[in-house]
């Protein structure tokens, strides 16, 4: 190695321009260099290498939707991309990040991910991208770490978990976030509350929202808002069909070596991901979610003011809270079926000292009205609270009596304990998921919250019983499951006049007659008088 080659390269790196270094141009390079910066495309397909399974390195070929991605996001500062497995839908945003930070001087990168590893591996795309470039394309380089690299012309690349803190406190021009969907759900939630609108507020912050689909979740919320032209977001559709070499034939070969539900997952992009939930797949896909009524920032939705004549209901689920688990309560509309969910309420930092001041000012909106509080845990306090100090008189009580559980008739029947509010026993989850099942899908119970059918599409069979999947949340499901278990109570069919259970078997048991008697009775110009009543016909 000469000493030229060590003072220009970067710690011996022969492929790296050390910073400090002075670069002449010939003219054809100065007119390469021009139109590079001016065209993301040619500088990608004339300059970019990447590595091929079979072939090694090899330059980036773009295909026809990689090309449109790279128009879009250049075009555009949010973008938001529904991309199937395996088509290179990563490796085409780095090459992009590539160009950004050559030809932009002092911008700073986020490539953040569900993993650390998985970002850092992005970053290592990059950095290998980079490395076969032409010393006079490069800039110098002045860091070059796992975790970031700094170039001479002041531009950064920060490579990190999806996080609150991952780009808290930094200006950031560039945001790519890998597989979103697969960041837990609780991450997403806090990333966007906290940090999302801080580091897109400036006016030209891009933000780049990637991922294969997995389940009702942040991303698929983004998602939906961006095809509806509820957000800012421009939206980025691949079919897998897209990809050379994928036809009909490769679609069954996968399918044989993985399964139908895995294809339409991570192939057909497909957002509803598991099998097992409690409300059937093809339900929860006609499920829609709209902007609420009004939308206060303690997380109270508003999808229906109260209306006179009307009989509401609420149920309330209480947490600790201390960040995780959320005190929920949702308030139904039960004046007639199909009842109406018309406001939810959600947070996971609200003291249970001060949610019975909330639970009674939101009931005495929607007219007083009955409330059922779950008391397991900490619930019972605030059931306490709410009788007792805040005198909310409307505040279901319940008898237990013994064998035969609890039910609701006021709370001091006769032979029975009393208390106040519902303990969720593994007999009332059952009865109170069976039913809620049930009234759902027969369209007997209406929703439009985005957090509900979140909840509902992570709420899976789990040892002989429902519950979230793991970095999920079931609050507002469980205020769902006490409401769907109330309906079921004599003190419910008072109040409405209305036998759900008895309703839905009605209904069931009018289809199954109209299925055995399709074509209906003819009339024959007989009359049924010539019947007797034992049957035999009177000639």
């Amino acid at each position: 190695m000469t000493e030229q080659s060590d003072k220009s390269s970067y710690l011996g790196n022969e492929n790296l321009k050390s910073s400090g270094v002075n670069q002449e141009f010939t003219q054809e390079q100065v007119e390469e260099y021009i139109k590079c910066s001016q065209d993301p495309i040619y500088f990608i397909k004339n300059y970019i290498q990447i590595v091929n399974v079979d072939e090694g390195l090899v330059p980036f070929n773009l295909y026809d939707y990689q090309a449109n991605m790279i128009d879009k996001i250049h075009e555009n500062r949010f973008v938001i991309a529904k991309m199937p497995r395996q088509s290179g839908k990563s490796t085409t945003v780095v090459a992009y990040l590539l160009h950004f930070i050559l030809f932009n001087p002092t911008v700073n990168v986020a490539i953040l991910a569900n993993k650390l590893a998985t970002a850092r591996e992005l970053l290592g795309r990059l950095k290998l991208a980079y490395e076969y470039l032409p010393k006079w394309l490069q800039q110098g380089i002045v860091e070059w770490n796992k975790g970031n690299i700094v170039l001479e012309n002041g531009s950064k690349v920060l490579a990190s978990a999806t996080s609150s803190s991952a780009v808290r406190g930094g200006s950031f021009n560039m945001i790519f976030l890998d597989e979103f969907a697969y960041v837990p759900q609780n991450v997403a939630d806090e990333f966007f509350s906290s940090v999302y609108p801080t580091i897109s507020s400036g006016k030209e912050t891009k933000v780049l929202i990637i991922s294969t689909p997995k389940g009702l979740n942040q991303y698929y919320k983004m998602w939906v808002d961006a095809e509806e032209n509820r957000n800012s977001y421009i939206p980025i559709e691949v079919h897998w069909s897209e990809v050379p070499g994928r036809d009909e034939r490769w679609k069954k070969e996968t399918i044989r070596n993985t399964s139908e539900e895995q294809f339409k997952v991570e192939f057909e992009c497909d957002f509803i991901g598991s099998a097992n939930t409690l409300i059937s797949s093809s339900k929860l896909k006609s499920l829609a979610f709209r902007t609420p009524l009004h939308k206060y920032e303690n997380g109270l939705h508003i999808y229906e003011e109260p209306e006179k004549g009307h009989n509401y209901a609420m149920t309330v689920d209480v947490s600790r809270g201390v960040g995780q688990d959320y005190s929920a309560l949702v308030v139904f509309d039960i004046t007639e079926v199909p009842y109406k969910v018309v406001a939810v309420y959600r947070n996971n930092e609200i003291s249970p000292m001060v949610f019975p001041n909330l639970i009674a000012e939101i009931g005495a909106r929607f007219g007083k009205c009955p409330v059922l509080v779950e008391i397991n845990d900490i619930g019972g306090q605030v059931a306490d609270l709410l009788w007792t100090e805040l005198e909310y008189d409307t505040l279901v009580q319940a008898s237990v009596r013994g064998r035969k559980g609890q039910t609701l008739d006021g709370g001091f029947g006769a032979g029975g304990q009393s208390q106040l509010g519902i303990r969720t026993t593994s007999a009332v989850k059952k009865l109170g998921c069976s039913i809620l099942k049930t009234m759902i899908e027969d369209d007997k119970l209406l929703f439009q919250d985005y957090d509900i059918i979140n909840e509902l599409t992570a709420f899976v069979s789990k040892r002989m019983t429902y519950e979230a999947e793991v970095g999920h949340h079931d609050d507002l499901v469980m205020c769902m499951v006490i409401f769907a278990w109330w309906t079921s109570q004599n003190y419910f069919r008072d109040m409405t006049d209305v036998d759900v259970r008895k309703a839905l078997f009605e209904e069931k048991q009018q289809q199954i007659d109209e299925e055995l008697t399709p074509f209906g009775f003819i009339d024959d110009g007989t009359d049924d008088d010539r019947w007797n009543d034992d049957g035999v016909w009177l000639s």
